[in-house]
């Protein structure tokens, strides 16, 4: 299992499903997977005609993408359904504040479907998936919780939202004791403040340029981290020299996880 792990990893002619590619990170971790020879699938919700441009901006490559609503199960099925067999599942879409209010004006239900996206979609996404790749002696499954959620607490946070990427990073560790001795590596990555739309629609745009510049200036390292970024290291962790690294729960945040209160303004 070992010498085909190698074999399909250093060949990139994986079949790759990367929810919620159509927008941020997803976009980038589109680009990187594609451009390294492996056949892309990604999903987007309500990102058509961005799912499109992107198709159209990788056309000579295999990429192909499929409207997917994440933690509905007819959804769910009907995705299962058109997909071949999945090598590497980026579970990289979720829902932000302000995307799920948009959704509801009932703050109950603007939890509920918080939680049922964020952490029950990748979870029922995953269960589905991971049979063939334990049958096929191959798999890579990455997980995306956040720096509120798996590594430490930031305030001023929806509650629902760091619940939800909490469960996400349970759940990255539990999966990883579960399959230990399995040929399936699981990793969990946790962005901190990344400049994705997002995280604009939740904190940046808000602010004047003088608040913003001040923002940026309270972070550890000064500024947000690029999608790109969170790509590439997401892309490496499927690589054959990130398999030490296996199971892990990853701070991806520039530092925030060490210091979390320095994204609140204490003057």
């Amino acid at each position: 299992m070992q010498t085909q792990d190698r074999q399909q990893q250093n060949s990139h002619k994986r079949n790759v499903l990367i929810t919620g590619g159509s927008s941020g990170i997803g976009t980038e971790l589109v680009r990187q997977f594609a451009q390294a020879g492996d056949r892309v699938i990604f999903t987007y919700f309500s990102g058509e005609e961005r799912a499109q441009e992107l198709a159209e901006e990788l056309k000579d490559y295999q990429v192909e993408y499929h409207l997917f609503e994440l933690g509905n199960l007819s959804s769910h099925r009907d995705l299962l359904s058109q997909l071949p067999q999945i090598d590497v599942l980026i579970n990289n879409a979720a829902l932000g504040t302000k995307t799920v209010e948009k959704m509801s004006s009932i703050q109950e239900e603007q939890d509920e479907i918080m939680l049922r996206v964020n952490a029950l979609g990748p979870l029922w996404l995953t269960e589905a998936l991971l049979p063939k790749m334990e049958e096929n002696g191959y798999g890579k499954i990455v997980f995306f919780s956040s720096v509120g959620g798996g590594i430490t607490q930031v305030p001023g946070f929806r509650l629902s939202d760091e619940m939800s990427k909490a469960a996400v990073a349970h759940l990255g560790r539990q999966m990883a004791v579960e399959l230990s001795y399995s040929p399936v590596d699981v990793f969990t990555v946790c962005p901190g403040a990344t400049d994705t739309p997002m995280f604009q629609a939740s904190t940046t745009n808000k602010l004047t340029p003088e608040e913003k510049a001040a923002f940026l200036r309270r972070l550890p390292g000064r500024r947000m981290i690029e999608p790109i970024e969170i790509a590439r290291l997401c892309f490496n962790l499927c690589e054959p020299f990130s398999q030490v690294l296996r199971g892990t729960v990853i701070d991806a945040s520039l530092g925030l996880g060490a210091y979390p209160g320095s994204i609140i303004d204490l003057s």
